[in-house]
């Protein structure tokens, strides 16, 4: 049996109050974050070989179907205004489209070949990486993608959480983060959807710090599309400049980003 499959440590959640209901969730949640800690080795294998390709120019996609590409979809819509890059550079792409995202799609998942020419319409090149994401490492939409992106010389990882998957074998690094049985017998959308949730911060956080896009601990390429990034993109010219607020904004306001801001005040 898969270990995603496997029978929760937990019975009669039925009769349970909500307190015994909450406590439970968390003491499963708190295994997490340690099953991820002792695939680091493999996550920073997987991390330097794509930040080679994608210092050259390549870009990141993300497959996967459910869950599991929702969560691949959210880390890729994030890097553009959290890093400044281009909406392409990091790309999620979900089993049945973008529908998909939010309803269920049925049977979408099961195309080995879908996968495959829903990538081709980027135009791939060999800079590019694929990372399958699947929770049960068996999902043939990812399978399909990671056998094609292979075959054509691209570079391959997977994020899954049960040992000796399709998936992982396929991958040419696989990331499999062992996090036992759910809460809810089978809901990957719990510790496995948490567990590939981290692995995609360190991932995605850790490219494009590798690629200048932060500087000392600051968002400096940030875009500033609200009030509230505007304000935090003040503070940090504040900050880094030891200006006042006043000074910042006019800096601001005058490079038109934080970090051009900056890097203009300490050439004075």
């Amino acid at each position: 049996m898969k270990v995603t499959e496997s029978t929760s440590n937990h019975d009669n959640l039925d009769q349970m109050s909500t307190r015994e209901l909450l406590m439970g969730i968390n003491s499963e949640d708190t295994t997490v974050a340690d099953a991820v800690k002792q695939i680091i080795p493999s996550i920073e294998l997987f991390i330097n070989a794509c930040y080679e390709r994608m210092q050259k120019g390549g870009r990141l996609f993300y497959i996967g179907a459910g869950t599991s590409g929702r969560l691949g979809i959210v880390d890729a819509s994030e890097c553009p205004p959290t890093f400044g890059v281009d909406h392409g550079v990091v790309v999620g792409i979900i089993a049945g489209g973008d529908s998909a995202i939010r309803k269920a799609v049925e049977f979408a998942e099961d195309d080995t070949n879908q996968a495959w020419k829903d990538l081709s319409k980027f135009k791939l090149s060999k800079l590019d990486t694929i990372v399958g994401i699947a929770a049960s490492g068996s999902t043939p939409y990812v399978i399909g993608g990671l056998k094609n992106a292979n075959q054509n010389g691209l570079l391959t990882g997977a994020i899954t959480c049960n040992p000796n998957n399709p998936i992982e074998l396929e991958a040419k690094h696989p990331m499999t983060a062992i996090v036992g049985p759910e809460f809810v017998t089978g809901s990957t959308r719990m510790k496995s959807g948490t567990a590939q949730k981290l692995i995609l911060n360190m991932i995605s956080t850790s490219l494009m710090i590798k690629l200048g896009k932060v500087k000392g601990n600051k968002m400096v390429d940030m875009q500033l599309s609200n009030h509230k990034l505007v304000d935090r993109g003040i503070k940090m010219i504040q900050d880094a400049t030891n200006t006042t607020y006043e000074e910042g904004e006019n800096l601001l306001n005058t490079h038109g980003s934080v970090r051009k801001a900056i890097d203009s005040f300490n050439k004075k």
